[in-house]
């Protein structure tokens, strides 16, 4: 189930250090990925919070697997 489709109840966000720490990646880099639109965001303050569930999917379709022949 996709995080839009959750209760916000039953969503868990991230912060952007957090989010940079599971990917193994810059914050600034997450900061663009929010900002491209490639991973979605909410905007608490002057801070983002980036659902959990966000993060897992992007990595699922970003992941680039070796065919074998």
């Amino acid at each position: 189930m996709a995080a839009a489709d959750r209760p916000l109840n039953e969503v868990q966000f991230l912060t952007v250090a957090e989010v940079a720490s599971v990917m193994r990646v810059s914050k600034m880099t997450v900061y663009r990925l929010v900002h491209s639109g490639h991973l979605p965001a909410i905007r608490v303050g002057r801070s983002f919070r980036v659902p959990e569930q966000a993060v897992h999917e992007y990595l699922r379709d970003s992941y680039v697997g070796v065919e074998t022949a």
